[in-house]
């Protein structure tokens, strides 16, 4: 104020931390999710393939492209088990498929998917018929039901399913190393961000603020 330099005083002062992925994910709570997944229209053949879509973003963690690229062969219902041939890591991922993410998937090959020679599972039910979904089109599919279920002005994209099924498994008790697997990160730390969400276990390790009284 008096206008003194204070270069040297300010060097000797140390930097205020600023950790990479400081911020909890973002990520939808049990009641919007719920809205969300009401959200499609079961008795309608393109609302039976996003909510296919959805439950496998959801409960398969799938990326946008991977959902993009399942083929009919990429499902064992035998054992229960998707393959997914194309993934981030350039490697073949084997995943188990989860009672509800069966039964949209069933519901849709038997009820909603049109006849094609294609063997993609997702369709477009329009013209062009019976050719892939792109990422962008499942993409746009996801952000109408934020839009029908309220949720629009908050959430978007697909990336925020990925992000809320990790932290259900969180919540549950599922370790990180655990999470990675099944989000398919080459690098734990990628994982780590969902231990923030975990605030009642934080409150356990959490350390006294200086000077307070507890």
């Amino acid at each position: 104020m008096l206008g003194d330099d204070t270069r040297r005083l300010a060097a000797t002062l140390p930097s205020i931390a600023n950790w990479p992925r400081r911020h909890p994910p973002k990520v939808l709570s049990d009641a919007q999710l719920e809205h969300f997944l009401h959200a499609f229209d079961l008795s309608d053949p393109i609302g039976l393939r996003d909510y296919a879509i959805a439950r496998c973003l959801l409960d398969l963690g799938l990326r946008g492209d991977e959902a993009a690229h399942l083929t009919l062969e990429s499902i064992d219902w035998r054992h229960g088990v998707v393959t997914l041939p194309r993934t981030k890591s350039q490697r073949t991922q084997l995943l188990p498929l989860p009672v509800q993410a069966g039964e949209a998937l069933a519901r849709y090959l038997r009820d909603g998917r049109p006849l094609t020679e294609n063997r993609a599972v997702f369709v477009r039910h329009r013209a062009p018929f019976g050719v892939p979904l792109s990422v962008a089109a499942i993409r746009n599919a996801m952000n109408r039901a934020f839009v029908r279920s309220g949720l629009r002005d908050r959430f978007c994209n697909t990336h925020v399913l990925r992000r809320s099924m990790a932290t259900r498994l969180q919540k549950n008790g599922v370790s990180i190393k655990e999470i990675a697997d099944v989000l398919r990160h080459r690098d734990l730390n990628t994982a780590r961000v969902y231990a923030r969400v975990d605030l009642e276990r934080l409150r356990d390790v959490a350390l006294p603020w200086p000077g307070s009284k507890s």
